[in-house]
């Protein structure tokens, strides 16, 4: 009897310790993308691209993301715009969600083709500013597009949004 209440003391002890650190992961997590002003910098520097990603990579990118999901965000892959995720994703869950889920993804920018919504995906770039990135249009390179972006983003900003760029020659 005493070997019996030993091995199930020990087997409690070590569901709670694995669940004591399961807790401390998922509240470091939550952490690092919500405190103070380093919160948008953590989120954007972790965010998944939405027309490459596997679902591997949405499931362990997006907190409580299920199989479901995953299967609608790639079901309408190529996404050209943020709007279009919206759109689409908005089918299935409320713009509450929706708005969670672009805290963890983003839909590639095209420099010469993305409208102001997508070049907001951005940190720290406001409408009046993608706007006057869309009226300076073309680009002639990459290179011209982040000298001009440069001018509305911080330099930690400018590297997370060179990470969003694609399509691009």
């Amino acid at each position: 009897m005493n070997r019996k209440s030993t091995f199930i003391s020990l087997i409690l002890l070590c569901m709670i310790v694995l669940s004591a650190c399961g807790t401390a992961a998922s509240t470091s997590t939550s952490s690092t993308t919500t405190d103070g002003n380093n919160s948008s910098s953590s989120a954007n520097a972790t965010k998944v691209n939405l027309n490459t990603a596997s679902g591997d990579d949405f499931i362990a990118a997006i907190p409580g993301l299920g199989n479901r999901m995953v299967r609608e965000f790639m079901e309408y892959r190529p996404y050209i715009s943020i709007q279009q995720f919206r759109q689409e994703i908005g089918k299935y869950v409320d713009d509450t969600q929706v708005a969670e889920y672009e805290k963890y993804v983003y839909v590639p920018i095209t420099i010469n083709d993305s409208d102001s919504e997508t070049l907001q995906q951005i940190s720290g770039l406001t409408a009046d500013e993608a706007a006057s990135l869309i009226s300076a249009r073309p680009f002639a390179s990459t290179d011209d597009f982040l000298t001009k972006l440069s001018e509305y983003i911080s330099a930690d900003e400018l590297e997370i949004a060179k990470t969003y760029l694609g399509g691009n020659e």
